[in-house]
């Protein structure tokens, strides 16, 4: 038996095994090639009534009938992601536990935003996927690439970090909302989407209007009424977690909602929580950029810290909390109010303020 024989070439599967893996069956020309199959024989499998079939440029579904919504997303990431290079050398194997499923890398700086992006994070006013004609993907401003089919290529010049939802990368929803909102006339669509954003939790309004500030939609009135909307639910949620946080971590009650007046003299301002007694104050930080773009975020900003300055000129401590610190971090902030009614008692005596409903 001759030993130094060379091996016989790997021998490339059979077509059919592509058909038959699990997954969404969805492959690019490389990952094809990377399989063994020759573009020639791509071509024969998607001819008219044959076995396959290209869903957009460079990107086939192996099996004839519509695409499912799973598919469609896999077949936009696919056509928009950055080609990785298949390796070369013996085409690829197929692995019996992943099926033929694209993993992570094959989806370089590509990620679906928009509506469809919203309905993934399980937003409840967003369409159904089927119901989508087409599919919104982000990718770097610098891509050449173009809308075609059911993938709408949105460019951008900073792409932001992917959150996985039922395995796809997607945008944020922050940055969702804002792609999905410009292509959008119906100003009650709209004021759903935001609203939902809110109240289910997803994100707090200041990331919203932020990214609607960036985008430059807040030019449109249709988008102002709904962040207007969106910011008045924002405060009621804060504000109701705010009572929560003070009920449930055992804090002493204070006066809810108040105006600080010197006696006879000019207005100091209104919090939303007042110890009289301790002389500590919270208020809810709601800032969010608007149509006045970053200088009025820091002339709000501004405000807030002469406020605080002339507060604590008068012995009064002042303790800002943002919603999302109330959403994600209640006990945390508790401390910190608890810490501050403490140490009062090692203060000078704060001056006298007339305490008035806000």
């Amino acid at each position: 038996m001759n030993h130094n024989a060379p091996l016989p070439p790997a021998s490339p599967r059979p077509l059919r095994h592509l058909s038959r893996t699990g997954g969404h069956r969805v492959l690019t020309a490389a990952q094809l090639r990377s399989h063994g199959v020759s573009p020639a024989e791509t071509t024969e499998q998607c001819r008219p009534g044959g076995p396959w079939q290209q869903i957009l440029p460079g990107v086939f579904l192996l099996h004839p009938g519509p695409p499912t919504s799973e598919e469609r997303l896999h077949a936009v990431l696919l056509y928009a992601a950055r080609e990785v290079p298949p390796p070369t050398g013996v085409p690829l194997q197929p692995d019996p536990a992943a099926g033929d499923r694209p993993q992570g890398p094959a989806y370089q700086a590509a990620m679906i935003t928009g509506l469809a992006a919203l309905t993934l994070h399980g937003f409840t006013a967003a369409p159904p996927l089927p119901s989508l004609e087409r599919i919104d993907v982000l990718v770097p401003r610098l891509r050449r690439l173009r809308s075609t089919g059911c993938a709408h290529v949105i460019r951008t010049a900073s792409l932001p970090a992917p959150v996985q939802a039922t395995g796809v990368p997607v945008a944020p929803v922050p940055r969702a909302l804002a792609d999905a909102v410009a292509g959008m006339t119906d100003a009650g669509a709209v004021r759903r989407l935001l609203s939902e954003a809110v109240r289910a939790g997803h994100c707090e309004p200041a990331a919203v209007v932020r990214e609607l500030n960036d985008a430059k939609l807040l030019s449109r009135p249709h988008v102002v009424d709904a962040v207007d909307s969106l910011l008045a639910e924002g405060r009621s949620i804060a504000e109701a977690r705010l009572y929560r946080m003070v009920s449930e971590h055992g804090l002493p009650d204070p006066v809810w909602n108040v105006d600080l007046r010197l006696p006879g003299g000019p207005h100091l301002g209104g919090l939303d929580a007042y110890w009289p007694e301790q002389a500590v104050a919270i208020e809810l930080d709601t800032r969010a950029p608007r149509r006045g773009h970053r200088q009025d975020d820091d002339a709000t900003w501004s405000e807030y810290a002469r406020k605080r300055e002339h507060l604590e000129r008068l012995g009064i401590t002042v303790v800002y909390i943002t919603p999302k610190k109330l959403r994600d971090a209640a006990e945390q902030q508790a401390a910190v109010v608890r810490t501050a009614l403490t140490a009062s008692g090692d203060r000078d005596p704060a001056a006298y303020v007339v305490v008035l409903p806000r």
